[in-house]
């Protein structure tokens, strides 16, 4: 672990350079650790692909203490309970009107389209993270075979649900948005009601199977 001041109040603790499962689950149970000690000046944890990032009150405590404090205490973490991740089969209509970038990774990827849409629910996927808009969960790893380029001109909306590819990620537009990803399907399981806790239906480290619907 490598602890980086980042902005004013904040601590970035970083585990790895590159997205792959190891690192993925230092994060996941250094998170989960954060959250047992229930420290009051912590504001906010947010885990990402090969990092967790500390925001906290410079009031009530500074970047040194807090990184004094988190070094002295972590040899709890090897007794913390790191949560059983979930399962979510998530139903997807593949092509046509709801994946208007299949042609595209059809072409690209040399597969016929039905082959697209068997290697794409054949994988078990990890929630690395959520980010960019609210419940929008971060998938992986994608088979290299469905590896694909972003668009170089993201569209201005996709509808909420839309199950897209980046790369060797796959991800689920949780409200319709701007979107750079390409677009092979589309899914009606709701990601995110800010009514019911918790908020966000898939939480880092939880794993999801796609069933063509």
């Amino acid at each position: 672990m490598i602890f980086f001041r980042y902005c004013e109040h904040g601590i970035r603790i970083v585990f790895g350079k590159s997205i792959d499962l190891e690192t993925h689950e230092k994060v996941r149970r250094y998170y989960f650790f954060l959250k047992s000690l229930r420290i009051k000046e912590i504001i906010d944890i947010i885990p990402s692909f090969t990092s967790c990032l500390i925001y906290f009150d410079g009031e009530r405590i500074s970047f040194q203490r807090l990184t004094s404090l988190l070094m002295e205490r972590e040899e709890e973490m090897k007794t913390v309970d790191v949560p059983k991740p979930t399962l979510h089969e998530i139903p997807v209509k593949y092509g046509g009107e709801y994946g208007p970038d299949m042609e595209f990774v059809s072409s690209y990827s040399g597969l016929a389209e039905n082959e697209v849409i068997e290697v794409h629910t054949s994988t078990l996927y990890t929630v690395f993270m959520a980010g960019f808009i609210p419940g929008f969960p971060y998938m992986g790893i994608l088979d290299k075979r469905l590896y694909t380029p972003r668009l170089d001109t993201p569209r201005l909306k996709v509808p909420e649900g839309s199950v897209g590819l980046a790369q060797l990620q796959t991800g689920i537009y949780s409200f319709e948005s701007p979107a750079g990803w390409r677009i092979i399907g589309k899914t009606n399981t709701p990601l995110f009601d800010c009514k019911k806790e918790p908020y966000s239906l898939l939480k880092i480290g939880d794993m999801v199977r796609f069933v063509r619907a």
